[in-house]
């Protein structure tokens, strides 16, 4: 038997029978040892959209402004812990930046997939974030975008915690929790009326999140490039899902932020076109309005 021939060597063997069983590792975790949790919670997420849309259509919106803030602040303070918790325990395992495998770090190893585990659960968490657009009526913020991001990322990490719980797998999820500790807090922010006149920052947030798409798309494929026992196909993957979010990210970008620069331009340029010898063309209608009604008497 072929296969099993080449499988006698035990770096090879990891990876040949990785393909074919979760991870030790990690059974037993909650809501890993079965997809059906994974798969019912995001068909829910779907209907909810569906329903809560439908529901909320002849209702006024809700605001729900204390429970926003307690919501931010707690995805906030999540993803700080994620975000230096992931960077201790790569430091303590003494990770390799380039290509970090799945089995050579030991108790480190265990210490990243205990971390990436709450960044799997936190996807579901923030399922949260599209419900409170359905209940405050922000239809507008409920895009293909927003949902597709939502929706794969938590069935993506189900599969990333049983095949692939750590190595290579920590470098996404240390940036996306830095990410989304600026993110939340500016929603957080944006929730005060009083601060909102603070937030200039949320077009950089944007570009923010595609720099970190494109990093995380050069972080897995330089282990492609010099391999390290990684499988392969889980970075083609990766790489591939990665680009489909820049793809969609980058025209998000153009349709929120290009086209309102260029009406702001086109309103600007209609202002000074209205402007004559100083005055605006207004004050020439009322002053010819007196002028006229002069010399009718």
């Amino acid at each position: 038997m072929p296969y099993f021939k080449h499988c006698s060597d035990k770096s090879f063997l990891i990876v040949c029978c990785m393909y074919f069983f979760p991870d030790t590792r990690v059974r037993g975790w909650f809501l890993l040892d079965s997809y059906l949790p994974t798969f019912f919670l995001t068909g829910a997420y779907l209907l909810c959209i569906w329903l809560g849309n439908r529901f909320m259509k002849n209702r006024p919106a809700f605001s729900l402004r204390a429970l926003l803030i307690v919501y931010n602040l707690g995805i906030t303070l999540l993803s700080l812990y994620m975000f230096i918790e992931l960077i201790l325990a790569t430091w303590e395992g003494g990770y390799n930046l380039q290509c970090q495998n799945l089995h050579s770090a030991g108790e480190a190893d265990i210490r990243v997939a205990k971390v990436l585990w709450w960044y799997y659960f936190s996807k579901v968490i923030e399922f949260m974030d599209t419900i409170f657009f359905v209940l405050r009526k922000k239809s507008n913020q409920i895009t293909f975008l927003h949902v597709y991001h939502h929706a794969t990322m938590f069935n993506i990490w189900w599969c990333v915690l049983n095949w692939i719980p750590c190595g290579q797998s920590f470098f996404g999820p240390t940036l996306n929790s830095f990410i989304h500790v600026l993110m939340y807090s500016y929603y957080g922010l944006s929730v005060i009326p009083s601060m909102r006149k603070y937030l200039w920052w949320k077009k950089y947030l944007t570009q923010a999140q595609l720099i970190q798409f494109l990093l995380t798309i050069a972080h897995t494929l330089s282990a492609a490039v010099k391999p390290c026992g990684f499988p392969f196909g889980c970075l083609m993957f990766q790489s591939s899902y990665m680009a489909t979010l820049v793809i969609l990210f980058v025209n998000f970008y153009i349709k929120t932020y290009r086209k309102a620069s260029s009406r702001k331009t086109i309103k600007e340029t209609t202002l000074t076109t209205e402007i004559k010898n100083g005055f605006h063309k207004d004050y020439f209608t009322t002053a010819n309005g007196f002028l006229n009604n002069k010399k009718a008497q």
